[in-house]
């Protein structure tokens, strides 16, 4: 028999945008860029030889070689589902060594959580857990001094590591209680308030500033800082403003009553959080550390931000769990 040379990734992929009826619904709900996911649909095509959209057609469709593929495939891919989770179960109980490094937005809630519920999973596992910024994970990972690995995505996906996609986390605006300046001056530099920025190192910063250049905006403020407690006990004081994200805000816990979050201005951006690995860390434990993570977060962290900021509930989701 001729091995199948087709790609999980592909056919994750192709069952999102099947479903969304656009390459844009499927890089959205799996977190990914346009180009990446159409790469992917590119190269499935190719591999089988055969259309499997009509590209021409908006909302885009499945030819009718495409609907039979997606029938197969959405059986096939909840019997590898299956499997999996029968396998891994016998799996994780004979785990001893497990190392995991988190950013510090979950440090606070939910690592402690985590990690009760990993001891649970793994009874004869030793655990390390670290806290790191997200380009210290992956570096940790490149060098194989940790297994397990929860950050932000970088610019560039990751090819040489192993991805479990967790969460979008949206921009927003974290303002002084009391200011009644509109968001659009303070990002337009026409407030004077000055904006406080994270340490130009960290992966969100790189983000926040490449999407004001993308903006065309420059806007005053030269302060950095590596903590994003003290970006928002300083926004708390009134001495500044702050593009932070709900899963930061939600970590200064002290200071929920003095900030209060606001949209970005005009066209929005995220972050999107992962658990890396690579090829070397146990499937299960990865699987494991990503399942519980994502119930973690929609009890800890959906739930509370939806409930208080409704206008948040479909910017700050989870992602499905596309592996890359």
């Amino acid at each position: 028999m001729k091995p199948s040379t087709l790609s999980l990734k592909w056919l994750e992929l192709f069952l999102l945008t099947a479903r969304s009826g656009s390459v844009q619904g499927a890089a959205d709900a799996a977190g990914l860029s346009v180009s990446t996911v159409s790469h992917h649909l590119r190269s499935l095509e190719t591999a089988l030889g055969t259309p499997l959209f009509d590209h021409a057609r908006r909302p885009m469709r499945v030819t009718p070689a495409g609907a039979v593929f997606q029938a197969r495939v959405d059986e096939a891919l909840r019997l590898i589902r299956k499997a999996e989770a029968e396998v891994q179960a016998r799996g994780l109980a004979e785990i001893r060594q497990l190392s995991v490094a988190l950013i510090e937005d979950f440090d606070t809630e939910i690592a402690p959580e985590l990690a009760r519920m990993l001891t649970t999973a793994m009874p004869k596992c030793r655990f390390r857990h670290l806290t790191r910024t997200s380009h210290g994970i992956l570096d940790l990972l490149r060098k194989q001094e940790i297994d397990i690995g929860i950050a932000a995505r970088p610019q560039f996906d990751p090819a040489d590591l192993v991805e479990y996609p967790l969460l979008r986390d949206p921009f927003v605006l974290a303002l002084p209680g009391p200011l009644k300046t509109p968001p659009e001056d303070l990002i337009s530099g026409a407030a004077g308030l000055p904006l406080l920025r994270y340490s130009a190192d960290q992966i969100m910063a790189t983000q926040i500033e490449q999407h004001l250049r993308r903006l065309k905006l420059s806007i005053p403020g030269h302060f950095e800082f590596d903590s994003n407690q003290t970006i928002l006990q300083l926004v708390a004081e009134g001495d500044g403003w702050a593009i932070t994200t709900p899963a930061n805000y939600l970590r200064a816990q002290r200071v929920h009553r003095q900030v209060r979050l606001a949209p970005f201005p005009g066209k929005g951006f995220a972050r999107y959080i992962s658990v890396f690995t690579t090829e070397m860390t146990d499937t299960a434990a990865a699987r494991t550390v990503s399942e519980t993570m994502r119930r973690l977060l929609e009890t800890r962290a959906l739930a509370p931000v939806h409930e208080t900021m409704p206008w948040l509930t479909d910017l700050f989701r989870l992602l499905p769990a596309v592996p890359e």
